[in-house]
């Protein structure tokens, strides 16, 4: 009898074990350092959004492992003249709902984002668009208002949404409920936890490698590494330098890291505050020992910069060169200023490395000046961020990336007069980088830039610190190469056979 009962309990443990495994192999659990700010792939632009929005559309072109630019929805293109662009669109594509995608919903995607009334925070990634249209059911015709020549790097991130279903249920309760292409479909957002996507049964490029994917909201990092070590999550990102060797001691886990093309940057609001005053942020400038804060902070995961920009970058400048570390010139100029012992708040966000700006802080008080640090969720962050300049803090962290490899995604954005990211007004700056996204002579554009570069560090609008490097916590059965546009696609993951 007792053996009896023994063997009937063995089976029901491995049945256990096998619904478990079953379990794993069907889901896919990724636990990312937030929310989503934004479902709608044409609002915000932070990496938690769309990390998880990037799996539920199509964007009209994308980058293949090696980075080249090719079609997604996009089959083909051509160039008419400077201005015009005709794209061929595929016509084998459905939407989640089983409608068809057509140029009607291309056009639609490109002049929603164009809408100064939807407020996109991408729009100046795509405001040298003048219009698109759909001149049959698989062309779309695409006008621009002068020759751009980061155009197609830029829509790279365009993503597809459906006309039809936008215009029904508006734009609030899209962000709600969204519907595209991709392949996986939303079927729960619970703010502020967790968000629940299933395969998508007719997706055209091929059968989506996980049944269910779901993206926790996992704000503590320590919480995070406890869930990739446990088994509660297979993948984890915004895995801190520090963190690697406690993953790396795990058999059963991996670290993936790739160079990327983001960078860590310094913002400093030259509109309000004590910043307002060049000589206060001339002198948080030489008090940032940056080689200090890579060597410490990094531990190898990260690599110098001169300048708010990259290698991978076009157009990124090594001839300006950077801020040297000189704190007594710093403590110089905050005594020209008469800046001692102003208070200068730093905005910040569990996305970014409190340690970073925990050392940051100490070295511009090390100076004369006092930092205090806001900590709020991402949302209220990037509002305050985005917001007038008196509400924006003095300073704040940020890792940029456009996703398009091209200074025009960076610069432009974050410091071009009438950005919702800059607090600084230049017109020699916003001279240069107008006229460098019009002219499609390489070299021109690259003696533009130089300039414009020159500007940004003679007015210290913001601070370049590090090229980034993406570093991940996976499961070792997890199949996954990262790439360096970050882009977190489930469809390029499996399971190691």
């Amino acid at each position: 009898m007792s053996a009896k009962f023994t063997s009937i309990a063995a089976v029901l443990l491995a049945l256990t074990a096998s619904t478990a495994m079953a379990q794993t192999k069907d889901t896919l659990t990724i636990d990312l350092f937030g929310d989503a700010a934004t479902l709608d792939p044409h609002l915000q632009w932070d990496t938690n959004s769309y990390t998880i929005y990037r799996n539920i559309f199509d964007n009209l072109l994308t980058r293949d492992a090696k980075g080249e630019i090719v079609g997604q929805i996009a089959k083909s293109w051509k160039y008419l003249d400077d201005k015009t662009i005709e794209f061929q669109i595929r016509d084998d594509v459905t939407f989640q709902d089983g409608s068809k995608l057509t140029a009607d919903d291309v056009a639609f995607s490109i002049n929603r984002i164009i809408d100064p009334k939807l407020k996109s925070p991408q729009l100046t990634q795509f405001d040298q668009i003048a219009k698109a249209e759909a001149t049959s059911p698989t062309v779309v015709k695409m006008t621009t208002k002068s020759p751009y020549p980061a155009l197609l790097a830029q829509l790279v991130k365009l993503s597809i949404v459906p006309k039809a279903y936008v215009e029904k249920v508006g734009d609030t309760e899209f962000n709600a409920k969204p519907m595209g292409s991709g392949p996986y479909k939303l079927t729960s957002w619970q703010k502020g936890i967790s968000t629940d996507l299933e395969a998508y049964s007719s997706y055209w490029r091929a059968k989506p490698p996980f049944q269910k994917v779901q993206f926790r909201a996992v704000p503590d990092a320590s919480t995070r590494i406890a869930d990739l070590k446990t088994g509660k999550a297979d993948l984890i990102n915004n895995v801190a330098p520090d963190q690697t060797d406690s993953i790396k001691g795990e058999t059963s886990l991996q670290v993936l890291s790739v160079p990327t093309e983001r960078v860590g940057y310094m913002f400093i609001n030259a509109q309000s505050g004590p910043t307002k005053d060049l000589k206060v942020r001339q002198a948080i400038a030489y008090a940032i020992d940056r080689d200090a804060l890579i060597q410490s902070l990094f531990e190898g995961y990260a690599a110098p910069v001169n300048s708010i920009g990259a290698k991978p970058i076009f157009g990124s400048s090594e001839k300006v060169e950077a801020y040297a570390y000189d704190p007594e010139k710093a403590k110089a100029l905050v005594k020209e200023a008469g800046a001692e012992g102003q208070t200068v708040e730093f905005l910040t966000s569990p996305a970014y490395s409190r340690a970073l700006v925990e050392a940051i802080q100490q070295m511009v008080n090390e100076v004369g000046l006092k930092v205090t640090i806001s900590s709020s969720d991402q949302a209220t962050f990037l509002k305050r961020r985005q917001g007038e300049p008196g509400n924006a803090g003095g300073l704040a962290v940020g890792a940029w990336s456009c996703a398009c490899q091209d200074v025009d995604g960076i610069i432009f954005p974050l410091f071009r007069t009438g950005s919702i990211w800059a607090k600084y007004s230049n017109p020699k700056f916003d001279e240069a980088v107008d006229k460098a996204r019009v002219i499609l002579d390489k070299d021109e554009r690259l003696k533009l830039y130089e300039q414009a570069y020159q500007v940004l560090k003679d007015d210290v609008p913001g601070l370049g610190l590090y090229q980034a490097y993406a570093i991940y916590g996976a499961n070792k059965k997890l199949k996954w190469q990262p790439t360096a546009n970050e882009a977190m696609f489930v469809m390029d993951m499996s399971w190691q056979q």
